[in-house]
Parts: C-alpha cells; sequence; structure tokens
C-alpha cells in the first residue's frame, strides 16, 4: 500500500522503544478525577480512545509529582493511596492493547496550584509555593521554596516516575513549559533567585537538569524521556526563542524527545492552545528554530490537525514528531485515517474550545463534533439495532447528519430530507468567514460520512406533514433548525441591510463602512472578520456586555479581537435603519446614529416550532433536537442527534 503521508505514518524509535507512526496524543486532562487524585475509570476510557484511534503514543496528564507543595486537584501516583498504582496500572494497559505507547505527564504547578479546582475559593486556603516570593494577580501570596523543598520535589519526580514505569509507562513526559514549576524556574519573569538556582541561565536550568536526573536514575537507560518545554514565553519579561535554543542545548544529552510548545497558561492562552483566530501550526516555527541546533528529535505542536501541513512538518525537517491535543478529541480516529489514506474523512477541531471550557466549569469533558468525549464509558458504544427500521430526518444541519450517521451504523435505513440544496444548515453561512470555515467543512465532511454508511440524502425536499405520511416511517427525527430574527425596526428591510446568515451569499455588496446589530457571538465574530478585511466596523448591542453566549474559554479571546478591531455601542437600541447607518436610542430616549452603509443583521435566532407542531405525530417514535428546540450551539445539536439516533 502506497501511503499518501508517508513521513507521518513512518515508525520511529525514541529512546528503545518503537512507535508506530509520527503522530502522538499530546497530554489532555481527564475527566473524573478522585478525590485522592486517582485515575477513574472514566478517563482510562477517555485516553484508551485515542489509542483506538491509532495515535503512536498517548500521554495521560497532568500527575503532580509532590502534593505536599502543590494542592492541585490532578492526578497523584502514590503508593500509600489505596487504588492508585492500579488505577494508573488499568490506563497503562488500556492504551497499550491497541497499540499505542502509553506515556504519563510528571508535572508540578507551583505558584499555580489550585489551578483545576472547581471551587477557586478554596484554593485561598492552599499555601502557595513557587519558585521566588511574590504575590499572584489574584492576591495569593506566594512563598519561595527552600533549597531542602526543592530536593524533596527533585526527589519525588524520581520516585513518581519509577512508580509510572512499575504500571507500564513506557514513555514520561516532563512538563517544563507553560508556566508550571519547572518553567517558572526557566523563566527570568518568575526566578528571583539570588542562590544557585537563579540569575544565569545556567543556574535558572538547574532545575530542570535535576528533575531529568532524578527521573531517569528512576526509569535507566533507554526509556524515553520527554521534556515538553515553551519555544519562547512569548511576553515581555519572560525568556525568549533565543533562550529556548540554550535552554535545549543544555538538557538535550539528558532526554530522548524535546516537544516545543510556546507561551505560558497564565499569560497568552490563545496562543499556548492556539485559537481560531490564529494560524494552524502557529508555534510550530520554534520547535524547527530550536531542531536546528539540537541533535535530539523534535516535537511540534499547536492547533495542528491537516494531514497535508503535518506531513510537510516533518518532510521539511521541521520536526520529527506531530502531536495533537483537540484535533484527537474531535477525531480519535484521525491517526488511522491517515494511515489508511483516508483524510477527506477526518472531523476536525473547530478549535471552539468547548472542550477545555467544559472542564472548567463542569470538571468533565466535552467536544462539540464528537459526542462521545468524556462520556465513553456511558454506554456509548454503538451496538446495531435488534431490528431493522426506517428512519426519516427532517434537515441535513450537524444534528441531523450526525443522527443519520449514527442511525446508520445502528443498521436502520436512513433518509435526510433537506429543504436546501446543499449540507450543513446553518454552518454554511460560515464559509465566508476565514477562521470559521472548518464549521462549514463539518457539513460537508458529515455528508461523505453519512453517505459512506448508505444514508439516502434528498436536497431540495422539505418534510411537511403529507411527506411524512407518505414516507411511514418507524422513526422520525426533526432537525429543522430555527430562523434569523428580525428586529421591528424601521428601514430594515432595505437593500443594505444583510442577515448575517446571508452574509456568504451577499458578501461583494458589503461596503468600507459596516454597522453589526447585535452583539451575541455571531455578530462579535461577524464584526472581527468584516474588520479584518480593513474595513470600518461598528458593533450596536441593546445589553451591557457582548457575547454572554460564547464559552469561558472563548469569550475572553473574541473580546480581545473586538477590542483591537471593532468600534463598540452597547446599551443602544437600533430604532431606524437610514442609508447613512442606522439610528439608535440609549435607555434615557437620547437618539444617535451609529455611522456604517451596510448593515449586517444579527438579531439572533428564532426555533422552528411551527414545522415541529406540523410532524411531531408523524411517526411512532419521534425526536426534535438542536435548534428547532432553542436556539443553542453545534454542541447541542450534534449530541441530541446521536442521542436521539441511539434511542431508536
Amino acid at each position: 500500500m502506497e501511503r499518501k503521508y508517508p513521513n507521518l505514518c513512518n515508525p520511529i524509535k525514541i529512546g528503545n522503544v518503537w512507535f508506530r507512526n509520527r503522530m502522538f496524543s499530546a497530554p489532555m486532562g481527564g475527566t473524573d478525577i478522585t478525590a485522592d487524585g486517582c485515575i477513574g475509570r472514566g478517563s482510562t476510557a477517555f485516553y484508551e480512545l485515542r489509542a483506538k484511534g491509532g495515535a503512536g503514543a498517548v500521554t495521560v496528564s497532568e500527575c503532580m509529582v509532590h502534593p505536599e507543595t502543590d494542592g492541585s486537584h490532578a492526578y497523584h501516583l502514590d503508593l500509600k493511596v489505596p487504588g492508585s498504582l492500579a488505577s494508573f496500572t488499568y490506563t497503562a494497559d488500556a492504551i497499550r492493547r491497541h497499540g499505542a505507547i502509553p506515556s504519563l505527564e510528571l508535572s508540578h504547578s507551583g505558584q499555580f496550584a489550585g489551578t483545576y479546582m472547581t471551587d477557586k475559593d478554596k484554593k485561598n486556603t492552599l499555601c502557595q509555593y513557587g519558585v521566588s516570593p511574590s504575590v499572584r494577580a489574584d492576591g495569593m501570596e506566594i512563598r519561595e521554596l527552600t533549597k531542602d523543598q526543592i530536593q524533596e520535589i527533585v526527589a519525588a519526580y524520581g520516585e513518581v516516575a519509577g512508580n509510572a514505569k512499575r504500571a507500564g509507562f513506557e514513555m514520561l513526559m516532563i512538563h517544563g513549559g507553560h508556566g508550571w514549576l519547572v518553567n517558572q524556574f526557566l523563566s527570568p519573569y518568575f526566578n528571583h533567585r539570588t542562590d544557585e538556582y537563579g540569575g544565569s541561565l545556567e543556574n535558572r536550568v538547574r532545575f530542570a537538569k535535576e528533575v531529568i536526573a532524578s527521573v531517569r536514575n528512576a526509569v535507566g537507560v533507554g526509556f524515553p524521556i520527554e521534556f515538553r518545554m515553551s519555544g519562547s514565553e512569548l511576553f515581555e519579561g519572560g525568556y525568549t526563542l533565543e533562550d529556548g535554543i540554550e535552554i535545549a542545548k543544555q538538557i538535550e544529552d539528558s532526554i530522548d524527545l524535546l516537544h516545543v510548545s510556546a507561551g505560558t497558561y497564565q499569560r497568552g492562552f490563545g496562543i499556548t492552545h492556539p485559537s481560531m483566530f490564529e494560524e494552524h501550526g502557529r508555534n510550530v516555527y520554534l520547535a524547527a528554530e530550536i531542531k536546528k541546533h539540537v541533535k535530539v528529535p523534535v516535537a511540534a505542536i499547536g492547533g495542528l490537525n491537516d494531514p497535508a501541513q503535518m506531513e510537510e512538518i516533518i518532510a521539511s525537517g521541521q520536526a520529527d514528531v506531530v502531536e495533537m491535543a483537540r484535533a484527537l478529541l474531535a477525531d480519535h480516529q484521525l491517526p488511522d485515517k491517515i494511515m489508511r489514506n483516508e483524510e477527506g474523512k477526518i472531523i476536525k477541531c473547530l478549535r471552539c474550545f468547548t472542550c477545555m471550557a467544559e472542564r472548567a466549569v463542569t470538571s468533565t469533558r466535552r467536544c462539540t463534533v464528537n459526542p462521545l468525549i468524556g462520556r465513553e464509558i456511558d454506554g456509548m458504544e454503538i451496538i446495531p439495532a435488534r431490528k431493522k427500521k426506517k428512519v426519516l430526518i427532517a434537515g441535513a444541519g450537524p444534528g441531523g447528519l450526525q443522527a443519520a450517521i449514527t442511525a446508520a451504523r445502528r443498521g436502520h435505513q436512513v433518509i435526510v430530507c433537506e429543504k436546501t440544496d446543499g449540507p450543513g444548515g446553518i454552518l454554511k453561512s460560515e464559509q465566508a468567514i476565514p477562521f470559521k470555515h472548518e464549521m462549514y467543512e463539518l457539513g460537508n465532511t458529515l455528508e461523505l460520512l453519512a453517505k459512506e454508511e448508505g444514508v439516502e440524502i434528498r436536497y431540495s425536499t422539505e418534510v411537511n406533514k403529507l411527506y411524512a405520511e407518505r414516507e411511514n416511517p418507524d422513526a422520525l427525527i426533526i432537525a429543522c433548525g430555527s430562523s434569523p430574527v428580525i428586529p421591528p425596526i424601521e428601514g430594515i428591510d432595505q437593500d443594505q441591510v444583510i442577515v448575517v446568515n446571508q452574509y456568504y451569499l451577499k458578501k461583494d455588496q458589503v461596503s468600507d463602512t459596516v454597522v453589526v446589530l447585535g452583539g451575541g457571538l455571531a455578530g462579535c465574530e461577524c464584526a472581527i472578520h468584516l474588520a479584518q478585511e480593513g474595513k470600518t466596523v461598528h458593533l450596536v448591542e441593546m445589553r451591557s456586555e457582548l457575547a454572554p453566549d460564547a464559552n469561558v474559554r472563548h469569550r475572553p479571546l473574541l473580546l480581545e479581537k473586538i477590542k483591537e478591531y471593532v468600534t463598540v455601542h452597547t446599551g443602544l437600541k437600533g430604532v431606524k435603519v437610514t442609508e447613512d447607518g442606522i439610528l439608535c436610542e440609549d435607555i434615557d430616549g437620547r437618539e444617535s446614529l451609529v455611522p456604517g452603509k451596510t448593515v449586517i443583521c444579527a438579531a439572533g435566532q428564532r426555533a422552528n416550532r411551527k414545522a415541529v407542531d406540523e410532524l411531531r405525530d408523524s411517526a411512532p417514535y419521534v425526536a426534535v433536537i438542536g435548534d428547532c428546540v432553542k436556539p443553542s450551539t453545534i454542541t447541542t445539536a450534534v449530541y441530541q442527534g446521536h442521542h436521539a439516533a441511539m434511542d431508536i
């Protein structure tokens, strides 16, 4: 078999261990960490899913090595805790049985202990230790680690490493980046010590070298040690790429794989984890430059999900391994699909941050486009139905297509009817906004997967009561979506007004000055796009805040872009569209004109309840999913579609 991406698919030997390909699953926090730091069975299944999907290595994140000085609610591999060793052993077994190499990330939060606690007030009761005394941005006092404590932590790295090897892990990653403790020692921003651990770069690297030596002593020669570092901290006062090169040169003889990430978690979240506003692979240049100066294999990471781009990274010598996190949540089978030359079937990560927002809000995981994530052992396995049934689905948006795929995989006869001429529903409107193009692609990918499963799709076909009765299905899934809200404003029907969902059809009609009416997620993202194209953009919102419908990880990054590009007017209600803009009124009745020759109406969506009411009695089993229940998210539509099909 000739592989389209031979470099990605090529095995690699790191230390004394062979890895089946160059696509590694980067550390991702689990979903059910027990109160005493054990890996719950749900998390074991969470990591196993990436191994089933073909990753060369799967790294479990994060095992905090010294709870005495790190109160983070994370994994702790501690022989004094009943079940701890067993939980790690079961997890290593689950990963290895599918051919992936199990790896464990060893870490210490340093002055950011408590980051993963759901109860943020509780971290105020912790004693926070860091490399140097300081006061954190949230007011927490940081105590400087003593030399005795430093040596305890160094020893703990070795002790946990030995236990991890005993549990069956075949590689270990030392987390030396993103603002955690090892990075705090490396960073001139955090490290103000005057002893042998501070000052010169050689001194600041000392702790990292001692940690690596402790781990090496515990696991022996040939056992792969991966060191994760930020190639540059990317903020004023932090270390630069030039410093990153020197750090790498000082540690390379002691490690087997250098994993080059970027930034500091607390200062540049959307860079360390590239947001949709950033280029894919925006941090690879750091790995590529460092690789020129070291002999050890190098791994690159940062918003990677395109096989062609990843193949080029390896082929051109920018890195030896590519690592992915969110991309393997969106499609855990991504490596297998690349190995099978089926890259067109990859469901790409949308970089929407649902996964990370869910962890922050509920301490679980969820992925917008993969309903298995975080629920791998919750009866999610697709089992063939006992009796084949005829399933009719009204709507080919993401929810309807996901329902079709799941129902077909269960063995049902599935027909999808869509009143427009193509797949995706509301996602079709995203094709004109470059940083949201993967949302548009999702509709096409789901269509491809549905057809692969034998689903019949009928476009330009609307399901009404008569149509449903004629088809006589055993099950009907109503996924007929929502319609845009058009506020009763004088002049809203004029030619210069474009509904945001129709922007992709009328983008050439947009002038150089624009008013976006509506500061929800859709309005904000459209405003950013138009401004990035060089247009003068004003954003009008009745409420006092923008994008309350955005998740807690995406929203701050969105607001940063709004601040950079867009003039915002909150607390204003549009009352009249004129040829010069929108006449608005504030809470006291004062009028003002917000200028713009084009008006983008982004006033929200309304559920298509009329269609639901008409169809609700058209089959023995009827499920209503997605926006026609109430306007929500892609996540809601995909999850509801999957489960509606599972229940047939």
